[in-house]
């Protein structure tokens, strides 16, 4: 099903939500300044568990943006209703096509876990496996992204490209809460097209 991206079915958590235009959200962070938080508008009225969740994402850097601002966007299911317990897949733009550094390369996309397990928490204690390189995606052009959940485990597809596989989801296989849109510290974010197609 299609949801209608509009002020009647998306309730911003800790984001400026906004729309460019007819059937675009547009989503920036606020009130929060960490890394990987409860930032993202949820879908009103969807308890998701398992089932694919397909969006068109497009970024842009605020003109505030710090340097570690990666132009951070994508989406959050089986979000408690209180936006403190969600699971996330999103991509970092500028670590796409056109970035010179191998290292960035890299990182092109993420799977985190809302509250615990951030991609910091990932990288201080070594734990590979929940990143990935992308080499489809750039600031300022859409890009597809999808993610296919199935119990404790999730594959996210970027442009149509399986490009990241989590075994073992955080909050269990038998959570359940809303979907939301996702974007992160220094991103204008814009959203369409999104659809949800609940498998149970």
């Amino acid at each position: 099903m299609e949801i209608a991206l509009s002020l009647e079915n998306l309730i911003p958590v800790h984001t400026r939500l906004t729309f460019a235009g007819e059937g675009v959200a547009r989503l920036a962070k606020i009130d929060k300044t960490a890394p990987d938080e409860n930032t993202f508008a949820r879908v009103r009225g969807l308890a998701f568990h398992n089932g694919a969740i397909d969006v068109d994402v497009r970024a842009e850097l605020l003109p505030d943006a710090p340097a570690l601002a990666r132009g951070f966007i994508g989406i959050v299911f089986r979000a408690s209703e209180d936006g403190r317990e969600f699971e996330s897949f999103y991509i970092r733009p500028t670590n796409g096509r056109g970035c010179g550094d191998p290292v960035r390369r890299a990182h092109g996309c993420q799977y985190f876990s809302y509250p615990g397990y951030t991609f910091s928490y990932f990288r201080e204690f070594g734990v590979e496996g929940y990143e990935a390189p992308v080499e489809t995606i750039a600031l300022g052009e859409w890009s597809h992204i999808r993610a296919e959940v199935r119990d404790g485990s999730a594959e996210f597809f970027v442009n149509g490209e399986r490009v990241l596989g989590v075994d073992g989801l955080k909050h269990g296989p038998e959570a359940r809460g809303a979907v939301g849109l996702y974007v992160d510290i220094g991103t204008d974010g814009f959203f369409r097209h999104l659809r949800i197609e609940p498998w149970d």
